[in-house]
C-alpha cells in the first residue's frame, strides 16, 4: 500500500477537488481561530498549506501524513511566492508519523547559522531548500556528464582506491595492512597511472566519476575528498581532448542553466599570466594587465629599475582614499611586491602621486598613453621580475573588480601550452608544474637533454591543458608520455633514477615495454563546477557530508583514536606528537 498519493510541491488547481495524501515535515504551524490551524507540509518537492483540527499537538518538523482535499485557498490568504500558494488541503485529517524534538537552528528561512552546527547537524541541513536544490542539480550535472560520455563512446571503467602510494604533488593518505605488517596502501590522489594502463590495454576510450583523496590543508575549493571526471583517449593530440571535455561540461551547464556555453576559447599560459596576472583568469571583468617595462626603459627612477614593469588601469577609480591606497599597497607587499605605485589621473591629464616627482614629462606622457588613462581613472604599478609582477598584479586585479560567484554568467576557458616545469628546488632539480606523466611539446625535446643550468629547463612547454571557469580551475589534462625513454628521462631530471623508478613506477614503465599508444587525458572537480553553477562559494554547499574547514567531521568527530586492539592487529604503535 502506497503511504501517499502526491508529493507536497506537485500539488497544482488541477488537482482541486481531489483527496490527496501527502508526507512531509512540519515546516511551519500558524494557529487559526479556536479549531483550526494552518500547517505548511514540506517534502522534497514544496510545501503545501493544511488546515488541521486545531486539537493536534504538532510541532516544528513533525513527520505527518495529512489527508484531505485540494481546494482553492480563500483570495486574502493566496502566497505569491509559493508555487503552491493558491490551493491547500482542506477537510484535513492527520497521521503522526514521528515526532521531534526542536531543531538546533531553522530548518525554513534564511536565517544565518554557523557551518560548524551546520555540519554538526548535517542531516537537518540538508531539508533546507538550499541543499535540497544543491544536490539535485549535482546529480543533474553527474547523469548529464554519463550521457555526455557514453554518447562519445567512452567506457565507464572503475580503478582500484587501494593502491601504492606514488608521489603526484600532494600528501597521500595511507592505509595500514593487517596482511603485510609495517607495509601500507595509499587511497588514489587521482587514477592516473591507471587509466594509461587502459590505454596501453586498448580501452582506448575510458572515464570514471571518480572518488579521490588528497591530504592538503583545506579551502573554499578544496576538501580531503573530491569527485572528479576522469577521462583518457588513445591516439588523439589534446585538441581531441578538449573538445571531448569541452561537450561534457556544456551539457552538464546546459542541464542546470538550460543554456550551452557555446564554443570555449583557448588562451595560451604565457598569455593569460601576461593578461591577468594568473593561470586561472577571471574574465568576466577587464582590468587587464598593461605592459610599460618599454615606458621606463631609460628611467632615472630608482623604483622602476626592474625587468618587468606592468600597470592596471581603474576607470574613474580616482576617488579611492589615501587609507584605501596605504592598505592596497600593504597586500601587495604581503604577496611579494615590494612596493606599489599609484597614480591619479585629473583635468587636462596631469597626475597625482608621490612618485610623479621622480618621473619625466615624457615618461608621464608614455605611460598615460600606454594605459589609455583619462581623467578620473587611477593607475597602478609594480615593478619587480617578470613572475612577481604579474603575480602581485593578478591578485591585485582580483582584489580590485573580482565579482561575485553568482554574476556575470559562466565562463569557460582554455588556458594552453604550460610550461613543463615551475621552478628549481634546493637540489637543482626540476619541479614539475602538472604531473611527471606530461609530454613535452615536441619542438622543445631538444631543450631536455641541456641540464647543464636546471633554470633553462623553465623555458620547455608541455602538451598541458587547464579548463578554468569564473576563475576557478576546473581541472588538468595533458598529452601524456607513453615512450619509456622520454618517462625516463623526465624521472632522471625530477632526481627520480632508474631504480627509484623502477620501484614506485615498475607497473607502468614495464606495460610501456608492450606497445603503449599514444594518449592524453584530463580530469575537472565536479565539486567546483556544481559550486559554479548553483551560484555557491563554497564547495561544502554542493558536498552531502563535508569535512569543516579544520579538516575534522563535526557529525562523527573524526579523525578519532583507534582500539589498542586494532593498532595490535595492524602492528602499529601511535607515538606522541613531535616538540
Amino acid at each position: 500500500m502506497t503511504m501517499r498519493t502526491n508529493y507536497c510541491g506537485r500539488l497544482s488547481v488541477d488537482d482541486i477537488g481531489k483527496t490527496v495524501t501527502v508526507c512531509g515535515w512540519v515546516s511551519k504551524r500558524r494557529e487559526h481561530g479556536e479549531f483550526l490551524a494552518f500547517v505548511d507540509l514540506r517534502d522534497r518537492t514544496g510545501i503545501i498549506q493544511c488546515v488541521v483540527d486545531h486539537a493536534h499537538d504538532i510541532r516544528s518538523e513533525y513527520v505527518l501524513a495529512v489527508t484531505g482535499v485540494v481546494r482553492e485557498r480563500p483570495p486574502e490568504t493566496v502566497n505569491d511566492e509559493l508555487p503552491t500558494g493558491s490551493i491547500e488541503i482542506g477537510e484535513a485529517t492527520v497521521e503522526v508519523l514521528s515526532k521531534a524534538e526542536p531543531p538546533p537552528f531553522q530548518i525554513s528561512g534564511r536565517v544565518e547559522v554557523d557551518e560548524t552546527i551546520r555540519i554538526r547537524h548535517r542531516y537537518l541541513d540538508l531539508r533546507t531548500g538550499r541543499m535540497q536544490r544543491n544536490l539535485r542539480s549535482r546529480a543533474l550535472i553527474n547523469s548529464a556528464i554519463r550521457r555526455s560520455m557514453d554518447a562519445q563512446e567512452f567506457v565507464e571503467v572503475e580503478t582500484p582506491m587501494l593502491i601504492a602510494s606514488t608521489p603526484e604533488g600532494a600528501r597521500d593518505f595511507v592505509v595500514p595492512s593487517r596482511l603485510s605488517p609495517g607495509n601500507f596502501y595509499a587511497l588514489p590522489q587521482s587514477p592516473q597511472l591507471f587509466k594509461q594502463l587502459c590505454m596501453v590495454g586498448g580501452i582506448d576510450r575510458y572515464y570514471q566519476i571518480a572518488r579521490c583523496m588528497r591530504d592538503e590543508d583545506l579551502r573554499a575549493d578544496r576538501q580531503f575528498e573530491f569527485t572528479q571526471l576522469d577521462m583518457e583517449m588513445s591516439f588523439v593530440d589534446g585538441d581531441e581532448v578538449r573538445a571531448v571535455v569541452s561537450e561534457a561540461v556544456s551539457e552538464a551547464a546546459e542541464s542546470i542553466t538550460g543554456q550551452r556555453p557555446g564554443v570555449i576559447p583557448e588562451i595560451s599560459w604565457h598569455e593569460a599570466m601576461n593578461r591577468y596576472g594568473s593561470d586561472k583568469p577571471d574574465v568576466r571583468f577587464g582590468l587587464e594587465l598593461v605592459e610599460l617595462t618599454d615606458v621606463f626603459s631609460d628611467t632615472e627612477f630608482n623604483a622602476f629599475k626592474a625587468s618587468c614593469i606592468k600597470g592596471i588601469k581603474v576607470p574613474q577609480g580616482a576617488d579611492i582614499g589615501r587609507n584605501q591606497l596605504d592598505q592596497l599597497t600593504d597586500k601587495a607587499k604581503s604577496w611579494g611586491a615590494k612596493g606599489l605605485v599609484w597614480l591619479k589621473v585629473g583635468e587636462s591629464g596631469e597626475v597625482n602621486s608621490p612618485v610623479a616627482k621622480f618621473m619625466s614629462e615624457q615618461e608621464i606622457s608614455d605611460l598615460l598613453a600606454a594605459m589609455k588613462a583619462e581623467q578620473g581613472d587611477i593607475c597602478y604599478i609594480v615593478a619587480d621580475d617578470w613572475r612577481r609582477a604579474v603575480h602581485v598584479l593578478g591578485l591585485l586585479r582580483l582584489e580590485l573588480g573580482k565579482p561575485p560567484v553568482n554574476e556575470g554568467g559562466f565562463h569557460f576557458l582554455w588556458v594552453v601550452d604550460f610550461p613543463l616545469f615551475e621552478d628549481v628546488d634546493s637540489e637543482g632539480n626540476p619541479v614539475p608544474a602538472h604531473h611527471p606523466f606530461t609530454m613535452p611539446h615536441e619542438e622543445d625535446l631538444g631543450l631536455l637533454q641541456d641540464t647543464a643550468n636546471p633554470n633553462d629547463l623553465l623555458q620547455v612547454r608541455s602538451q598541458a591543458y587547464d579548463l578554468v571557469l569564473n576563475g576557478w580551475e576546473l581541472g588538468s589534462g595533458s598529452v601524456r608520455i607513453h615512450r619509456r625513454d622520454i618517462q625516463q628521462q623526465i624521472f632522471d631530471l625530477l632526481g627520480i633514477g632508474e631504480e627509484e623508478s623502477q620501484k614506485k613506477f615498475g607497473f607502468l614503465m614495464d606495460a610501456f615495454r608492450y606497445g603503449a599508444p599514444p594518449h592524453a587525458g584530463f580530469a575537472f572537480g565536479i565539486d567546483r563546477l556544481v559550486a559554479l553553477l548553483v551560484g555557491e562559494e563554497n564547495i561544502r554547499e554542493v558536498i552531502a557530508f563535508p569535512k569543516s574547514q579544520s579538516g575534522s567531521d563535526p557529525l562523527t568527530e573524526a579523525p578519532t583514536p583507534i582500539d589498542q586492539t586494532q593498532l595490535d592487529e595492524l602492528g602499529l604503535r601511535v607515538l606522541p606528537p613531535a616538540t
